[in-house]
């Protein structure tokens, strides 16, 4: 318990609460207990004023029966502790306590003690020093005795009765003296409440925080323990309830995300052990199979000689002869890919490829009562490409249009043109880099097939990263924070965070940074950091101007590709038709367009069909 999360979070408010209320409390019934003494010595001050004005005549008169009457009468308010006047000398000679009358104070007695500090009397005393607060024994309750000086006057100097000396500052001193029970009473009573607020709103607050730390951290935590729990133990379809918007709900969309991935990846391992299995039985079985398709290509050659009268056998054995040196070379290709192996270009005519490829299909064109419509264009130049690698990739996207169509009026075709595009948003780039030669691109992010370059992106003091599209010019970005056009922006390496602002330069367009990556053996690519616009400039590309590409566009009416598998499809082992597919087909496709530095686009809409654009340059 005193290891979790949660206990320590309500521990550290619980603490802070008890010492901020604590903090409160104590100046809150300091100020209290301030305001109340400071009521008291005012009133007190009031009185003994009144005091002086009432027996000021009497005085001047010498009547000290009215003057002791007036004390007499004034003291007997429950309040007032005691009433004293003494003379210059420290005697008592009037006072509330008839025992007192006579009697000459001690200096440092607490009614003189102020005045007499210095062994001389302070003529001028400031009403703040004429309070004092003293207990008569150690138990008995608090009094506030308050002193006012009797100062000398013309009327006293000047009266027929009891002359005074001119030079005389202070004739005597007025003593009133307060009993502070009930203001003592007050102040504990305030204490108490204090006390009791402090208590309840600490156990509330420690309620309040527990039920909403439990609600909001405890319990997705636990969430997120057991589903890593079941993750550990080889439940990948683990999933968390995902209802919340915060920090914890986003999370628990990631741990989803990662366990999705985790499951997938679970079957490429799964797919890749079966396909290693199967490349070592297809290593070990080569040369049997090229033995029978020996014995075929053997036969239809003699066969052909023999039927020179016939025609149409005459064809259909050219097929077969042509089908069986093609199967050769697959196999051979195939050991050559797992060997990373160049392409064989030559001068190839594309049309021809396609029509060898439409042949191989034909017979399940018929099946499935699909029909295949060609659109050549004229006059298409030859292109330098590997034959049987391109008649692959065609015959695979003929063979994916096949197995996508389920209506009866399946369409399918296939239509070439000679194009000339600018470099911008076609121009795949296979390599970045930074200035200390960490790359950039990263396979585990792809924009439409293609791996992406990521960077370490830092906006307004929040840090992030950045996805690039590969294709320059494009500008299919994917942002992992939210960037405004007054973000302050700073670009670097994931790897060794060097920046890839380049500080000489300003965007053309709207004023700001740039970014500026290593394109090895190719220059330089630079585009707008703040992403205000969508300038970018690869001088090494643009200066080539526009190039001429062969593009072959391959539609059918089929069922379509979901948005949310566009991106997957060109994946190694990602595949739409469950046990029907290895997953392979499309990723070989696009490593045989790129090996070629073609280009491979796919557009499809869900219920209306797939079109694939190949583009192979001249």
């Amino acid at each position: 318990m005193f290891q979790k999360i949660a206990f320590k979070l309500i521990l550290v408010v619980s603490i802070t609460s008890i010492s901020i209320i604590g903090i409160y409390s104590y100046f809150n019934i300091k100020s209290q207990s301030e305001v109340l003494l400071s009521e008291v010595e005012r009133h007190a001050n009031q009185l003994s004023e009144t005091v002086k004005n009432s027996t000021r005549y009497d005085m001047l008169l010498n009547q000290r029966e009215r003057i002791q009457e007036i004390i007499n009468t004034i003291g007997q308010d429950k309040a007032i502790s005691s009433v004293r006047i003494m003379n210059k000398e420290g005697i008592i000679i009037y006072s509330t306590n008839k025992n007192d009358i006579g009697e000459l104070l001690d200096k440092n007695a607490e009614s003189c003690y102020v005045c007499h500090a210095k062994d001389e009397p302070i003529e001028r005393l400031e009403i703040k020093d004429r309070t004092r607060i003293f207990k008569l024994f150690p138990d008995s309750s608090r009094i506030m005795g308050i002193i006012n000086p009797i100062y000398n006057e013309k009327s006293c100097w000047e009266s027929e009765c009891h002359a005074h000396p001119e030079e005389a500052t202070v004739l005597g001193v007025l003593d009133v003296s307060f009993q502070l029970d009930k203001v003592d009473a007050q102040i504990e009573v305030n204490k108490l409440r204090e006390l009791l607020f402090a208590l309840i709103s600490i156990t509330a607050i420690g309620l309040v925080i527990g039920f909403f730390v439990k609600r909001w951290l405890d319990k997705p935590i636990k969430e997120l323990l057991k589903a890593t729990d079941q993750i550990a133990v080889g439940n990948f379809n683990y999933t968390i309830p995902t209802k919340r918007n915060d920090e914890l709900g986003r999370l628990g969309i990631s741990f989803n995300k990662m366990t999705k991935k985790l499951e997938d990846m679970k079957q490429q391992i799964f797919q890749s052990d079966k396909m290693a299995s199967l490349g070592q039985l297809a290593a070990g079985v080569a040369h049997e199979i090229n033995n029978p398709l020996t014995g075929v290509l053997t036969y239809s050659s003699f066969l052909l000689k023999r039927t020179k009268d016939n025609p149409e056998m005459q064809e259909d054995l050219n097929v077969i002869v042509r089908e069986t040196l093609r199967s050769r070379e697959i196999i051979k290709g195939l050991l050559d890919f797992a060997r990373q192996s160049v392409p064989k270009k030559n001068k190839t005519d594309i049309h021809e490829v396609i029509e060898r490829a439409n042949k191989v299909v034909i017979n399940q064109l018929k099946i499935k009562q699909i029909t295949l419509t060609t659109n050549f264009g004229d006059m298409l130049p030859q292109i330098v490409a590997d034959a049987n690698q391109i008649q692959q990739v065609i015959l695979n996207l003929l063979l994916n249009a096949i197995d996508a169509i389920e209506k009866k009026d399946g369409k399918i075709v296939v239509t070439t043109s000679e194009i000339s595009l600018s470099p911008k948003g076609i121009t795949h780039i296979k390599e970045a880099v930074c200035n200390k030669n960490h790359s950039l691109l990263d396979a585990d992010y792809k924009l439409e097939g293609t791996p992406s370059i990521r960077l370490k992106v830092k906006a307004n003091g929040t840090e992030g990263f950045i996805n690039l599209d590969p294709i320059y010019g494009r500008h299919k970005h994917y942002f992992g924070l939210s960037i405004n056009k007054k973000s302050s922006i700073d670009l670097k390496c994931p790897q060794c965070n060097i920046t890839l602002i380049d500080k000489t330069k300003t965007c053309p367009e709207c004023g700001g940074p740039i970014y500026r990556i290593p394109i090895p053996k190719m220059g330089f690519l630079e585009g707008c950091a703040s992403f205000n616009d969508e300038w970018q400039s690869w001088d090494a590309v643009d200066f080539g101007g526009d190039k001429k590409f062969i593009e072959i566009k391959i539609e059918d009416n089929g069922c379509g590709i979901p948005p949310e598998n566009l991106n997957k499809i060109f994946d190694p082992f990602f595949s739409t038709k469950g046990q029907k597919g290895n997953g392979l087909g499309l990723s070989v496709i696009w490593g045989i367009v790129d090996n070629h530095d073609g280009t491979i686009i796919v557009k499809s809409e869900v219920g209306m069909g797939t079109t694939f654009i190949i583009r192979l340059p001249e």
